[in-house]
């Protein structure tokens, strides 16, 4: 198995799910010689490769590199852009080059993506997103689309945030955040994406496959907050509901000086429903989702070990 990049948030779990099943598994990532504080401990032994998204533009920079793999796991994704690599290149460009070259090769790809994308985003983040999807369904290739939504869990750059928010006395958010979110944790993806990676059948694709996934509980953003505060005190935060006009100016500002997680593209999320059409994660791991919010010694579920 290819995991690109796997020592990222989603990656590291996903690899770590992977070799629990029994995969063998090579890292891709930017600089792999960096990686191994971020890797979990039984992913120290794993073959690394350096990768940039940004170089492979086409089915022919790619042909090499999954010559050796049978599986391609492809996890990469910026929040901002940073020099050469931009949203159109990481998000969109490379993935339909991916996606040529896996159709060349018959590799199969999972693809992880998000809900929320459509064709009217205004955000770059997003509509690069959003083409890179149409790139992928147009392949022709044995492509699986994932799309979680908003994900919880340790070591997150988004996730440290709201738990840190969370902690907070006064919880300020934008008035028309109202959309409903299934706010998942990142080992419930990631034993799901290690299922998807090592059961073909489990994605049901000839072509391409698209399957969403999120938590059991459905919170507006302020809601979710107040389920993360409960993991710390019982009481609660004074809610402030900003002006709508005032926090997209702030996501605006939030991309220029990359301060917080906080971006034009999430308040564009915030602003419609995150939730799966159909929520295939309790089928795909063969259990109940942990529950996003609750005390972890509540929450803690014994992690299932995959077959091989």
């Amino acid at each position: 198995m290819l995991v690109l990049g796997g020592a990222g948030f989603i990656g590291r779990h996903a690899v770590d799910r992977l070799l629990a099943g029994g995969a063998l598994v090579t890292i891709a990532s930017r600089d792999p010689r960096r990686i191994g504080r971020r890797l979990p401990t039984r992913a120290l032994a794993c073959r690394r490769i350096p990768l940039r998204f940004e170089t492979m533009v086409s089915p022919a920079d790619w042909e090499p590199t999954l010559a050796s793999f049978d599986v391609v796991l492809n996890c990469v994704g910026i929040l901002r852009e940073r020099g050469a690599e931009t949203y159109d290149l990481v998000h969109h460009v490379a993935p339909a080059a991916l996606a040529g070259a896996c159709l060349h090769a018959d590799k199969r790809l999972v693809h992880l993506s998000a809900l929320g994308l459509t064709d009217t985003a205004r955000s770059g983040f997003l509509r690069s997103k959003f083409l890179g999807e149409l790139a992928l369904r147009g392949s022709g290739a044995r492509v699986c689309i994932v799309r979680p939504s908003l994900l919880d869990g340790d070591g997150g750059f988004g996730a440290r945030w709201l738990r840190c928010i969370a902690r907070w006395p006064v919880h300020a958010f934008p008035v028309d955040a109202t959309g409903k979110i299934a706010a998942l944790d990142v080992v419930d993806l990631a034993d799901a994406l290690a299922r998807l990676v090592l059961d073909a059948d489990a994605c049901r694709c000839s072509g391409a496959a698209e399957i969403e996934l999120g938590g059991s509980a459905l919170h507006t953003l302020p809601d979710l907050l107040a389920a993360l505060r409960r993991r710390h005190t019982s009481r609660r935060a004074v809610r402030i509901a900003v002006p709508g006009w005032l926090a997209r100016l702030a996501s605006h500002i939030c991309d220029l000086v990359h301060w917080s997680p906080f971006s034009f593209g999430h308040w564009e999320l915030l602003r419609q429903d995150n939730r799966p059409h159909v929520n295939r994660l309790a089928e795909l791991i063969g259990r109940p989702p942990r529950h996003v919010g609750e005390p972890e010694a509540i929450a803690g579920v014994a992690t299932q070990l995959l077959p091989g």
